[in-house]
């Protein structure tokens, strides 16, 4: 089978700075700084900048910089932390890597962002933290998340994975709560060469606790004065970072070009239960992803969809099919099917499409017709 459009083309971004690529590795290589060396500094520093913060810290994944800043901020064993059931799973393994107690609560169906109604009913005494998961390159309203801060008492602590330079209310993604944290998984907007992370946060204390977590617990080498462990971004993956920052700005804006292509595109399939996750952030939406929702009054299933249109060439991925309340690896949390009926039906109605910079009209074009095709067809 052909391939026409893929889910994702990394080439497209670093063919045409391959020779810059190349040469901030062979740099690492040359002086063999390959641990915590001059190119992590560098992006720490340039990432917080361009996110609006003052400190950031390095370390191996996504998953690592949520457990290990949650510790950084001071939470951990019989603090309870309220976060969506509808993200990646690593939001979830973060919370109880740190040692604390995951709170699960529903989400919005237009937008899948999480419920802070919900979150305000899931507040007890032993609350300490929520996590906003800015989901698809989309940011919870900061605004609402600082009201419900205050007025819980208790911080915010961002997942902004899928949000790099994600805009909104005049805040950018990474600088709303006390810390937050980001992950550099290739596909994602600005991705490494393999598994990286970061954690950004203006407060000078969570900043200093976050490099000893990071580094054996080790300020000084060989004093280590709390049970930190080894997570560190590697130089490598750093130098490769450096390189891409300056484009990332471009390519969210060619995400957001691409996502208002297929939302015109795709609005006369409305009427057939095609509908894209609303935009309430403009153009601060940095389209990670970009998601349809197969409504029941849809004639098709959302796997004869994806079927079909992978027959027509197109890839096509689901973010996410189970929701982390009904992951078995978590069932002892005691979560029970129905619990969060919203994160329950969006997991089997969402359909991501294909998104990334270079993708071209005519390639959306292709994807447009064949969901076209396939509605039709089911009609008859």
């Amino acid at each position: 089978m052909t391939i026409k459009v893929p889910f994702v083309d990394l080439n497209l971004q670093h063919l045409p700075i391959q020779s810059q690529l190349q040469a901030a590795i062979q740099d690492v290589v040359t002086k063999g700084d390959f641990i915590l060396g001059q190119a992590v500094s560098e992006f720490e520093g340039a990432f917080a900048a361009a996110s609006g913060t003052k400190y950031g810290i390095g370390v191996a994944s996504g998953t690592d910089a949520i457990a290990l800043g949650l510790q950084a901020c001071s939470i951990g064993a019989g603090d309870e932390v309220i976060l969506p059931s509808n993200t990646f799973i690593a939001t979830l393994i973060g919370v109880v890597n740190a040692g604390a107690k995951p709170i699960l609560v529903d989400c919005h169906p237009q937008t899948a962002l999480i419920d802070l109604e919900a979150a305000a009913k899931a507040i007890t005494p032993q609350t300490k933290a929520i996590i906003p998961v800015h989901l698809y390159g989309q940011m919870v309203s900061p605004s609402q998340l600082l009201d419900f801060a205050n007025t819980y008492k208790i911080l915010i602590f961002e997942d902004a994975a899928q949000a790099h330079l994600a805009e909104k209310e005049g805040y950018t993604a990474g600088s709303i709560g006390l810390a937050a944290a980001f992950s550099f998984y290739p596909s994602k907007n600005l991705g490494a060469f393999g598994d990286g992370g970061i954690v950004l946060t203006s407060d000078a204390n969570v900043a200093k606790k976050m490099r000893s977590l990071r580094n054996y617990g080790s300020s000084q080498k060989y004093v280590h004065i709390e049970p930190g462990t080894n997570s560190r971004l590697d130089t490598l993956q750093a130098a490769v970072l450096n390189q891409k920052l300056p484009y990332i700005s471009q390519w969210n804006s060619d995400r957001l070009t691409i996502a208002q292509m297929y939302d015109r595109e795709l609005a006369p399939l409305a009427s057939a239960g095609i509908l894209p996750m609303e935009n309430q952030s403009g153009t601060g939406h940095i389209y990670h992803l970009y998601v349809i929702k197969i409504d029941d009054s849809c004639h098709l299933e959302r796997q004869q969809i994806q079927e079909k249109l992978m027959v027509a060439g197109i890839q096509t991925g689901i973010h996410y099919p189970i929701p982390c309340h009904l992951q078995p690896a978590f069932t002892y949390l005691g979560y029970q099917p129905g619990d969060f009926p919203q994160a329950e039906k969006l997991s089997q109605q969402i359909l991501s499409l294909p998104m990334y910079p270079g993708l071209t009209a005519s390639q959306i074009t292709e994807v447009i017709n064949a969901m076209s095709s396939i509605i039709k067809d089911s009609k008859n």
